[in-house]
């Protein structure tokens, strides 16, 4: 019972406090009461209104730069998670590019947690003094309102008073040298007013002493701080935006760098798939685009057919034009080692010219009747050692060619070779097929065998010597 008359007189005292506070403000509103005004204040009050609202858009904008990072950390992971996924194992620099993958993401992962620590987290200390600046600002407002309340009060009891006495200082005195009984009533009500008229006064000058000191504590400390505030936001923003920058500049370099990694990575893979074409020009229109592996540039790695051979031609390649890749070759470096079944040595298969290359035959000059001179060696005609199967030639047949080196086939359309072997070159089913500087035949020997099904295939012309 106690706790519940507590309780109710607690309420009712909030309610007659809210109702004075709300009478007063009325009556200031009207004119008819002054109110305290400081000016001071209410410049620091609009000042800290106007950081509260910066602060609460800084903070709202960093979290939402906080929010970009993660996105774009997550699309980041997903598009290296896609290429680790299409690198094959065999490619160049498989186990770089999944440390480059993984290195990314740790890096977006601490970015994003120090810009947390250096940033958002000094962010939200920053602005949690706000809220209890904030209600004591609103508590001063209401105990000034209390204290004009009270000195209002005060001060109307005083000018009663005032008036009171005036009004019955002569009527008193002559009261008194009369005294007759009637009289002494009106006297002991006026001593009875004018006791608690002194009693009410002496309230209401406590009670507005303690309406001005709980004002003045709360007052002094927010004159004190809320100037302090505002100029603490200049230090608060430079630190904030300090952190930002050096952490961005400081990712950035740090990311350059696994760019920069990861694009030598994929120039290297490049390189290495152009080696691995290095036997075949473009991309034939009978079949599939196809991405040579590192072990397969290992079959173009051509093996001299014997002894101190010429430095290997180079397969042909899209970047070069048709025919350029024979025009700068070193025609002597071309010359086959002997071999049973290969051409006889003579000095102009030694140094053939592009006379032999396009004849069929090539006839001695012959001695001049009446000198010393011996006659000049004859190379044999075409076909002239071959055996009477060979006069028989595949359709198609255009001419033939002996391989200088060995060529191992990378496709299952390409004829693999061995240095020294005679090729029966033949035209194209489909013209529109051929690539520059690749041919179409089938090995003599293999021809002479099997006749019609002989397999064939395509081989770098620039592997070969014609006959």
């Amino acid at each position: 019972m106690a706790e519940k008359g507590v309780t109710a007189g607690k309420l009712a005292s909030n309610v007659q406090k809210k109702l004075t506070r709300a009478q007063e403000k009325v009556l200031q509103k009207l004119g008819k009461a002054d109110e305290t005004k400081d000016v001071a204040f209410e410049e620091g009050v609009i000042n800290f209104n106007k950081q509260l609202a910066e602060g609460s858009k800084l903070q709202k904008d960093l979290r939402a730069y906080l929010a970009a990072v993660k996105a774009m950390q997550e699309s980041s992971k997903r598009l290296q998670e896609c290429l680790v996924d299409m690198y094959d194992t065999d490619w160049y620099g498989k186990e770089d590019v999944d440390s480059i993958a993984e290195d990314t993401d740790l890096l977006w992962t601490d970015f994003h947690q120090k810009l947390v620590d250096h940033a958002l987290i000094s962010m939200d200390t920053y602005l949690g003094q706000f809220p209890d600046i904030k209600a004591r600002i609103a508590k001063r407002d209401r105990k000034l309102v209390d204290f004009d309340s009270a000195r209002h009060h005060f001060a109307s009891l005083q000018k009663g008073k005032k008036k009171d006495e005036v009004k019955m200082a002569k009527p008193v005195s002559l009261l008194e040298k009369a005294a007759p009984g009637w009289a002494q009533g009106i006297l002991s009500a006026h001593h009875v007013a004018q006791t608690n008229l002194s009693r009410n006064q002496v309230t209401a000058e406590e009670e507005l002493g303690r309406a001005q000191k709980v004002f003045d504590e709360i007052n002094v400390d927010l004159q004190e701080e809320l100037p302090s505030l505002w100029n603490s936001r200049v230090g608060f923003y430079v630190n904030t935006f300090q952190s930002v920058a050096g952490l961005e500049e400081k990712f950035h370099r740090e990311m350059g760098k696994l760019n920069q990694n990861l694009n030598d990575c994929l120039t290297k893979l490049e390189d290495h798939n152009e080696t691995g074409k290095a036997g075949k020009v473009g991309v034939k229109t009978a079949g599939p685009v196809k991405s040579v592996k590192p072990q397969e540039a290992a079959n173009h790695s051509l093996s001299p057919a014997g002894g101190s051979a010429p430095a290997i031609p180079k397969s042909p390649s899209k970047a070069e034009a048709p025919g350029g890749n024979l025009l700068d070759m070193d025609m002597t470096s071309l010359q086959p080692a002997v071999s049973p079944g290969a051409v006889a040595s003579s000095p102009a298969a030694q140094a053939p010219s592009w006379d032999t290359w396009e004849a069929d035959t090539t006839v001695a000059a012959p001695a001049t009747a009446g000198t010393d001179a011996t006659a000049a060696p004859v190379v044999p005609e075409a076909g002239a050692n071959e055996s009477p199967e060979a006069a028989e030639m595949p359709p198609a047949f255009v001419f033939k060619v002996i391989a200088m080196h060995d060529y191992v086939a990378n496709d299952s359309d390409e004829l693999e070779m061995k240095a020294g072997e005679v090729v029966l070159v033949v035209n194209f089913d489909n013209p529109e097929e051929q690539d520059d500087g690749w041919l179409m035949g089938m090995k003599e020997a293999l021809w002479l065998q099997d006749k019609e099904a002989c397999p064939k295939g395509v081989f770098p012309e620039n592997f070969t010597q014609r006959l």
